[in-house]
């Protein structure tokens, strides 16, 4: 697991909203269209982003992969994958905090 962490912590953006859409399974245009959803259109993910991310994640058991009744390739968060968004969270409250306690300083 210490693997895992070291390689995703610091989350990139791409792969922390791409986890962030797996709320429910989802196909990997479902996770484009969510991510977009969720970022009112700002990121934009490729092909080339989505399923490399999706690769590597599966890879390393963050997500799992199987097929629907359409034979659709449907992606799940695994619960590897959930600690490491939990933990990406703690450190986005850090530099929340961090950001409001200083900001000022910066005005």
């Amino acid at each position: 697991m210490d693997k895992r962490i070291k390689r995703y912590l610091p989350m990139t953006e791409s792969a922390f909203y791409i986890l962030l859409a797996l709320t429910e399974p989802r196909h990997g245009y479902g996770i484009i269209k969510q991510v977009g959803e969720m970022t009112e259109g700002r990121l934009k993910l490729g092909s080339g982003t989505i399923y490399g991310t999706l690769t590597k994640m599966q890879e390393d058991e963050m997500i799992t992969v199987y097929a629907d009744e359409k034979r659709k390739t449907i992606y799940e968060i695994t619960d590897v994958g959930k600690l490491i968004l939990r933990l990406e969270f703690e450190r986005l409250d850090e530099l929340h905090r961090n950001k409001e306690r200083y900001k000022g300083g910066f005005e």
